[in-house]
């Protein structure tokens, strides 16, 4: 099999992971449990980790059977590796930044050792369901969505996006059985819609082979069946909004993104990445002054908040408020946020993106020497974080 495949395939759909292996269930666990996960699910989105870590253990304590829980484990674990890799933004699954820094140091050998031990359990407990039902469709989504958990973990911390590739198709299949065996469970229809999204936008021989390998396609279909989790109300429906607020980003359609990210904002009031994700929404829009005003607010309301940084969060408002400035033509400001940015402690695209703004600001000025060094410091540092864009960009500012 070609091995450009299951790469591509599986690093654009990483975000299926981000927005959905918190899903809970009504079904499998005792109340108890079940409230568990919920506030346990809602620390996560709040960014309280260490809290939602606590809280899915005493789910795991109240009902060892309950197979989310496990899982619920596995992605508080998960999601703290790669909040301290600082690739949990819009800007590194739209295209433009595909792989993590490399000096970002991997995982602990517990933490790793800990998200394993939790997902493994995970599936076993699901497969023994299935093993005593084979048409049981909540035995089958947790399955399925234990498995795309894991496809996404090879593919972030592992490095492997062809060793994801076999957990990928087989989450995709078991949620297309739940869909089968009960079309009613639209909740469901995330992972599918999403990986039938994905692959619409693969190049043609890309696509066919996805085709061939099992994976359906269908751009407008994928994102109606995502739409239709959202709307369900069921317990993956916030991991389906923020799966919209990547695809409508994607797709230039920003009212529809920044409406997903008012009404998540309203439901998370800690999460400091949705005001900074709803001023790069701005930006994206063309709308600089309302996406300096979501940074603005986001870096003031959480100027006192204690609580650990995702790596290089701070240095990444900074640059995108720059940005902002920037357009709207306040030039000794975004100077200001943008040698903040440079100070900071950040991914080599973000510090490479803001040398190209400081780099624009200098040729504006006259300042070609300046120029020169800021986007000869930007095609190094975009390099190395594969940020083509921005390399491209530089380059024929060079000439």
């Amino acid at each position: 099999m070609n091995r450009r495949f299951p790469r591509r395939l599986v690093r654009s759909a990483i975000a299926v992971a981000l927005f959905s292996v918190t899903a809970t269930t009504r079904v499998l666990a005792n109340k108890e449990s079940e409230a568990l996960r919920a506030r346990g699910s809602a620390e996560i989105y709040n960014l309280d980790r260490d809290q939602a870590t606590a809280t899915f253990r005493e789910a795991i304590a109240a009902d060892p059977q309950d197979a989310a829980a496990y899982r619920g484990l596995a992605t508080s674990l998960w999601l703290s590796i790669t909040f301290r890799r600082g690739n949990m933004t819009v800007d590194d699954y739209i295209g433009r930044v595909t792989k993590p820094n490399a000096a970002m140091a991997p995982p602990s050998p517990e933490t790793a050792a800990a998200f394993r031990e939790a997902l493994d359990k995970a599936i076993a407990l699901a497969r023994a369901r299935l093993d005593a039902n084979p048409r049981d469709p909540e035995a089958h989504y947790q399955l399925g969505a234990a498995l795309g958990l894991r496809a996404s973990y090879i593919a972030t911390v592992d490095g492997s996006a062809f060793g994801a590739f076999r957990a990928a198709r087989e989450a995709y299949e078991e949620h297309e059985k739940v869909l089968s065996l009960d079309p009613r469970r639209k909740d469901a229809a995330l992972i599918v819609g999403t990986y039938r999204y994905v692959v619409s936008v693969l190049a043609l021989p890309v696509r066919l082979m996805a085709y061939v390998a099992g994976f359906g396609g269908g751009k407008e279909l994928g994102i109606q069946m995502i739409e239709q989790a959202a709307a369900y109300g069921g317990d993956n429906e916030k991991d389906a909004r923020f799966a919209l607020i990547l695809i409508y980003n994607r797709e230039k359609q920003y009212d529809k993104a920044l409406k997903e990210l008012s009404l998540l904002r309203e439901r998370y009031p800690r999460n400091r990445l949705l005001w900074f994700e709803s001023g790069s929404t701005s930006l994206r829009a063309g709308r600089a002054g309302d996406a300096e005003r979501f940074l603005g607010e986001g870096l003031t309301r959480f100027e006192t908040d204690t609580r650990s940084r995702m790596f290089g969060e701070d240095a990444l408002s900074y640059y995108k408020r720059g940005t902002a400035r920037v357009v709207l033509g306040r030039t000794a400001d975004a100077q200001q946020d943008l040698a903040k940015a440079l100070a900071l402690e950040g991914r080599d695209w973000v510090h490479g993106r803001t040398r190209l703004e400081l780099g624009k600001l200098a040729l504006k000025s006259g300042n070609r020497p300046a120029a020169r060094e800021h986007f000869e410091a930007t095609v190094r540092l975009c390099t190395a974080d594969n940020d083509r864009v921005a390399v491209e960009e530089a380059r024929q500012l060079l000439k």
